[in-house]
């Protein structure tokens, strides 16, 4: 792994998930979570100050990047919550079945190599009775921004971390098993327009 992985895009990645537009939208996700509580791609902490202490019975947090993990240090120490962090790709979730009451997965979905298979993982350990949450950018609806999308994506992927632009994390989750409820979908205001296609919600397992 080269310095830029290492020590510049970890950095960049934590300024571009910390804008005002993309902690609105958290604020109105994060919030809705209860109980036993598995967070995907935990990244630097961002959600943190959104979930609810009082609502949350056990609160597992999944991030394999430990240079990104680093940078979560300063909101895990001002962080009420007690956060029990998972050291472990998506693909291969450490819990049992049916552990989760809710999963939280917010711009993650983007830069999962196995994506299927993590989908599927969330699956697996969420209850029958429980809820996804989630925010997630991807693919445009305009075939004018999908195509810039595509033209950007390979250098993207390798500038973010493995992001990419034209995943559709709806048909990801209703292909992995998932049914989808109140699903708001829409450019975030200020950002560019190529990146700024965010779909949130939550889903069910069916």
């Amino acid at each position: 792994m080269g310095l830029y992985q290492k020590h510049v895009m970890p950095r960049l990645v934590n300024l571009a998930c910390g804008t005002g537009q993309m902690k609105k939208v958290r604020a109105q996700t994060v919030s809705e979570a209860r109980g036993r509580v598995l967070e995907i791609g935990f990244g630097s902490g961002h959600n943190l100050p959104f979930y609810r202490p009082g609502n949350i019975e056990h609160y597992w947090a999944l991030e394999p990047d430990a240079h990104i993990r680093k940078l979560a240090q300063e909101r895990l120490a001002n962080s009420p919550l007690p956060v029990d962090l998972l050291d472990l790709e998506a693909e291969s979730i450490p819990l049992e079945d049916n552990s989760a009451d809710t999963v939280v997965v917010t711009f993650t979905l983007c830069t999962i190599p196995g994506v299927e298979q993590a989908v599927s993982e969330m699956r697996r350990v969420l209850k029958p009775e429980g809820r996804l949450i989630f925010a997630e950018h991807g693919a445009a609806p305009d075939a004018a921004v999908a195509r810039w999308q595509s033209r950007i994506e390979p250098v993207w992927k390798r500038l973010g971390g493995g992001c990419h632009l034209t995943r559709k994390p709806l048909e990801l989750l209703e292909n992995g098993g998932f049914a989808l409820e109140k699903v708001s979908a829409d450019y975030m205001p200020k950002a560019p327009r190529f990146a700024g296609y965010v779909s949130f919600g939550a889903a069910r397992p069916q």
